[in-house]
């Protein structure tokens, strides 16, 4: 990166001069007091939350009995009178058959499944009806029949977070119980569906109350108390953690998974980001009212890459001290060699960044003291709409100069060499930052278990905001884009 035209600017300056034997005491740029910002964002996360069925279906075959119903009554005609044409008239040549129905209709093992937004209950029917004493000519014939109710539920949840359940149930004869006799078949399934209707509103009132059983709200609740968090997004180099802070639920229905249902929940929270230790959790709330609305997690947050001053002056001084391997070169005095000392860096009042370097400078055609001072360049770090190469722009001298423009540090420091090279080290040093930064954050948010949650969070896009210096760093917001979903799996 080309930083900007140094060579013309009025640079840094400054110091403790000692050249022409006179010395200018100059003050360093004042210290910024402020701090980056916490950057606060809305991010919808979302948390899925299974009920188990198979509680419900405990219920049912507790709820439901096994025999349906029973029948144990004399029927004066079983069979009706059987009558022939005798010149034109009917004449009755048997009498009606009178006889005994006796029977019943039990179920089977109760059968769950989803299909879609419905819990179908399987109930599987089976009918054994009997004609005993039949006209003293028949003994005792058995029908058996099968038949399959199906009771199809849907689900809503209140914005209570109750359940309450709508069934509806129907069924119809796989095979119609009945007899053969005397060249006729005998059906039984008037008597069947007469016992059967009342049977099947008594499961639809159980299968309602026991849907009403279901404890949508527990879960609920552990699970907004449990997001009032902190999540590690960057162990260390630098710790990097997001707090959050739920707001509300927003409720999208359900889908069946096998034996569970599956509530579509998404967690609407305020994310924050810290570049420090783990903040303090925020205090939970009550569980509030659930929102019905489409869900759309999004994770949305920005990353605050923090770059502390204190890791930036070992850069500097690397640079500088590769550098006086080398004779600078100033073009009204020749070659000078130059020492420098540790290097101070700090942020400075109006988004500002103050550099200060000690500096040991002797001109090699000269004899004599080296001419030492401090030298300070202030400026205002900028970058282009996302991008990390930083430079410096606005460029000024902390402090008056006496009008010595002569003096050889101020040469110095307004030589091609000085300035860039440390804007340089900067710039080289961010960059690497942000990159490493970025492949971590990748790498540690893709799926990891915090106490009760198990988090899957994908970054699609970093998105680089605009550069400032603050008290406490160089900090460039980042933004990152992605998804997360949260599921409740607590230990045991």
């Amino acid at each position: 990166m080309r930083l900007i035209q140094l060579a013309t600017a009025t640079l840094l300056l400054t110091p403790a001069l000692t050249a022409c034997d006179r010395k200018t005491a100059v003050e360093a740029p004042p210290r910024a007091t402020d701090t980056a910002p916490s950057p606060t964002q809305t991010s919808m996360i979302a948390v899925p939350i299974d009920a188990d069925t198979t509680a419900l279906k405990r219920a049912l075959e507790r709820a439901v009995p096994k025999t349906l119903w029973t029948i144990n009554r004399r029927e004066k005609a079983c069979v009706q009178p059987q009558r022939v044409k005798v010149f034109g008239k009917k004449v009755k040549v048997t009498p009606a058959i009178p006889c005994t129905i006796v029977g019943r209709v039990t179920r089977g093992p109760l059968r769950l499944r989803g299909v879609g937004d419905e819990i179908v209950v399987d109930v599987p029917l089976s009918a054994t009806i009997a004609a005993r004493d039949v006209g003293g000519v028949l003994k005792g014939e058995t029908a058996t029949g099968a038949a399959m109710a199906n009771a199809r539920v849907r689900i809503d949840v209140t914005p209570d977070w109750q359940t309450r359940g709508t069934a509806r149930i129907s069924y119809g004869w796989t095979k119609a119980p009945g007899i053969d006799f005397l060249g006729k078949r005998i059906t039984f399934t008037d008597e069947a569906d007469a016992k059967l209707k009342p049977v099947i509103r008594d499961v639809e009132r159980e299968v309602n109350r026991e849907i009403a059983r279901i404890d949508i709200r527990r879960q609920a609740s552990e699970v907004w108390r449990q997001s009032f968090t902190a999540l590690e997004l960057n162990r260390d180099k630098p710790p990097v953690w997001m707090r959050v802070t739920p707001q509300r639920i927003l409720y999208g229905g359900y889908r069946m998974d096998g034996q569970r249902m599956r509530l579509n929940l998404g967690l609407e929270a305020i994310t924050e980001t810290f570049v420090s230790g783990r903040p303090t959790d925020p205090a939970p709330t009550p569980l509030p009212r659930l929102v019905r609305a489409q869900p759309a997690p999004h994770l949305d947050v920005r990353v605050p890459v923090l770059a502390d001053y204190a890791q930036l002056e070992p850069v500097v001084d690397r640079a500088l001290r590769k550098r006086s391997a080398r004779p600078f070169v100033l073009p009204e005095l020749g070659s000078m060699m130059v020492t420098f000392g540790k290097s101070t860096i700090y942020g400075a009042p109006g988004g500002r960044i103050a550099v200060g370097v000690d500096v040991d400078a002797k001109l090699a055609e000269r004899s004599g003291v080296p001419t030492r001072g401090r030298l300070w360049m202030t400026a205002v770090p900028v970058n282009e709409p996302g991008s990390a190469e930083v430079r410096f722009t606005r460029l000024s001298i902390n402090g008056d100069t006496d009008g010595v423009g002569g003096d050889l540090l101020i040469l110095l420091g307004r030589s091609e060499g000085f300035a860039p090279l440390i804007a340089a080290a900067l710039t080289q040093n961010f960059t690497r930052d942000l990159g490493e930064l970025q492949g971590k954050i990748k790498r540690a948010v893709d799926q990891r278990r915090e106490g009760p949650f198990v988090i899957r969070t994908h970054v699609d896009n970093f998105e680089i905001g605009t550069i400032k210096a603050y008290g406490n760093g160089l900090y460039l917001p980042v933004r990152m884009v992605g998804g997360a979903r949260v599921d409740y799996r607590p230990a045991g």
